[in-house]
């Protein structure tokens, strides 16, 4: 392949087409190519089929990667979890255009499932009927893995586009030649591309829908539950970005400035109509899947289990299982094997969970059991007895939300309760000890004071270094209901009879009051801010039952990866721009908790010896705060441009029709990011 093709990042394409696409697996286990093949006679069987979609699966869909905190991490980085150095995001000149990394803009996978779709749609049939099929094996069989590869291809375009916005729509190989590399480079409209995903997952749905296969294998319910995903994404984005550079059209839109998106107009006519498309695509879909799934939700017994005699909660160990096939509410997971794919998953768990620490603004915005917001109860200090306030961890967890009751770890528990004897659990932390918020071990502290338990097993046999094999789950039903939920909500101005039905299922699962008219009576949005960035879009505090239902998200998606995909699509980092916030943790200073730590643990003079921050700058830890000249110290701002990722400087450069003047590239940056390397956004 030509040089100058390769740097455009369309790399690798005649390679992954002979090689790299031929990889067999079991599910998702990977298993090295037994020989090389030609595609013209590779594509001729569903079993090929088969093989193709399964190696695509680990490098495209969620699961946990072998040395993190998988998923349960994902949320890193936001107002729910944080670790000891703020992100560059949050700054004003750390963030900066690359020259040459990657940076996400790459087209690897989408190439992948281009190149399967050119091979098999011939043979099977462009209409996608399979009338003219004549791929061996059972017919809807062969619709099924094409169904996966729509779906596959749906899932990368969906990760790209939360990226970048505006973004190539490329449907099938490309040729090794300049200009139509070049053509290819053109960016749709953001609102285009996520009608190109939702059109893949429209044909996945019809082409998946024949056939029940294990939930470890891409279903039509989890292709619906993606769609309805997409469309609310789009369609909330649309609403609380309109009228700026992040939507086609908008003031300062860099789309205008390339002919070919010069004249734009929405396929509905107006960005109005836009919203309402992909609103009510959201609640279509969503629909389908939480009427299917509203009754076999996974049972909360609203406990966590602390002896081995105790009955199992099964939502509990839904996030920390094995095997995920009777588990009816989750769709789609991935499994795991002993010393064949393995994660680190529960020796997180078991600890601080790799300095990814819960924050005290996640922490205070669950309900009290009663369906109440915690500052109805006093102070968030002292409480009035009934909340009994945050002087320790214990206090915070009682009479909650069971959801923060279950996860939320408290020293003393137990962490092992089956197999204590087996010897290969060597990460396993059988107690739960005072959070090492002084241990500078990246592994070993606790950066906030608060940790999750989510995802961590009850049996030391997971707790081998690097030889987790607990399932990762990609997608649960739980998401639908909370998806019409809100995008029903946003259309409406009102909660119909159907969102009202699914948000007292969820809250009488969570062993919360169901009463959700109550807590809405009861919300003060000047209180739920100085918690979560989600009660703000665009600025100004929304209102409180749409407040409420966002709430119920954040509570019930507590680190599952999907919290900054939410943020970015309400636009709620506007008010960090002129108002920094300060990230906090458990209370330490004052408090009880104070005298788990010897006065050398808790050195908090400012300089960079200091293991903690000042009790002068709040009695509650602030991981950010601990040295003067720790970036952070002054709280976390936002910059307009950080809702969206700039391109690297390369693709300008090779892109261009006249030498390196980028400005005869055919691509354009995103807003208020500049096109030179090294230079942080305009604004």
């Amino acid at each position: 392949m030509k040089t100058n093709n390769k740097i455009i990042e369309w790399s690798l394409l005649a390679l992954l087409a002979l090689t790299g696409g031929f990889m067999s697996c079991d599910d998702f286990l990977d298993k090295e190519p037994q020989s090389q093949i030609t595609p013209e006679a590779y594509f001729t069987e569903a079993s090929q089929l088969e093989n193709y979609a399964n190696r695509m699966y680990a490098d495209i869909l969620p699961s946990h990667s072998t040395w993190s905190y998988g998923i349960f991490g994902e949320d890193n980085n936001t107002d729910n979890q944080t670790g000891v150095s703020v992100h560059d995001r949050y700054t004003a000149d750390r963030w900066k255009v690359d020259m040459s990394e990657n940076n996400n803009w790459n087209f690897e996978q989408i190439y992948r499932c281009n190149f399967f779709l050119s091979q098999a749609l011939p043979t099977f049939g462009e209409d996608l009927s399979g009338s003219a099929n004549t791929i061996a094996g059972d017919l809807v069989n062969v619709k099924h893995y094409i169904g996966e590869v729509y779906f596959l291809r749906a899932y990368e375009y969906f990760k790209r586009y939360q990226l970048f916005g505006d973004f190539p729509i490329v449907s099938e190989p490309l040729s090794d030649n300049m200009e139509a590399l070049r053509e290819a480079l053109k960016r749709s409209p953001r609102n285009e591309v996520a009608r190109f995903i939702l059109s893949d997952l429209d044909k996945a749905v019809t082409l998946l829908a024949g056939k029940d296969l294990a939930t470890t294998r891409i279903n039509k319910d989890a292709a619906l539950l993606l769609k309805s995903r997409v469309a609310l994404y789009e369609g909330t984005w649309l609403k609380y970005h309109k009228g700026t550079a992040f939507v086609p059209n908008g003031e300062g839109w860099p789309g205008k400035t390339k002919e070919y998106n010069a004249n734009y107009q929405f396929p509905s006519g107006s960005i109005d109509s836009e919203i309402d498309f992909f609103l009510t695509e959201a609640i279509n879909a969503s629909k389908l899947v939480a009427d299917a799934y509203k009754g076999n939700l996974t049972e909360n017994t609203g406990v966590l289990q602390q002896e081995a005699s105790e009955p199992v909660n099964p939502y509990y160990e839904m996030f920390a299982s094995e095997n995920l096939s009777g588990v009816k509410e989750v769709l789609l997971w991935r499994q795991y094997a002993k010393g064949l794919q393995t994660h680190n998953v529960n020796s997180a768990a078991g600890r601080g969970n790799y300095r990814i620490g819960v924050t005290r603004g996640l922490v205070n915005s669950f309900l009290m059991a009663d369906g109440t917001p915690v500052y109805t109860h006093g102070t968030y200090a002292d409480g009035d007895n009934y909340y009994k306030g945050d002087k320790t961890i214990a206090d915070v967890r009682a009479n909650r939300d069971s959801r923060l009751a279950i996860f939320l770890k408290e020293p003393g528990q137990k962490n092992i309760l089956y197999e204590l004897e087996n010897n290969e659990g060597t990460e396993a932390v059988f107690v739960e000890p005072v959070p090492g918020i002084t241990n500078g071990d990246g592994e070993r502290g606790y950066a906030t004071g608060y940790a999750l338990r989510k995802g961590g097993s009850f049996n030391r046999k997971h707790y081998a270094n690097g030889g987790g094999f607990t399932a990762a789950i990609s997608f649960r039903a739980t998401e639908a209901l909370l998806n019409y939920m809100e995008a029903s909500y946003v259309k409406k101005g009102t909660l119909d009879a159907t969102a009202r039905e699914y948000w007292t299922i969820l809250r009488n699962r969570s062993h919360v009051n169901p009463d959700f008219d109550n807590t809405i009576a009861k919300t003060d949005l000047s209180k739920e801010a100085e918690n979560d960035w989600g009660a703000y879009s665009a600025g100004a505090l929304i209102d409180p039952t749409l407040y409420n239902i966002r709430r119920e998200r954040r509570s019930e998606l507590i680190a599952e990866g999907l919290r900054y995909m939410d943020l970015c699509r309400w636009r709620a980092m506007d008010q960090l721009i002129n108002n920094p916030y300060h990230i906090e943790g458990f209370h330490l200073w004052n408090t009880p908790m104070e005298d788990w730590y010897s006065a050398e643990d808790l050195v908090a003079d400012g300089t960079n010896d200091a293991k903690v921050s000042s009790k002068n700058r709040s009695e509650y830890l602030r991981p950010y705060e601990r040295y003067i000249d720790q970036s952070g110290y002054n709280g976390m701002t936002w910059k307009k441009a950080h809702y969206l990722r700039p391109i690297m400087v390369k693709q300008f450069q090779v892109s261009a029709t006249a030498g390196a003047d980028v400005s005869t590239s055919p691509l354009y940056q995103n807003p208020y990011w500049p096109t030179e390397a090294a230079q942080a956004a305009e604004q």
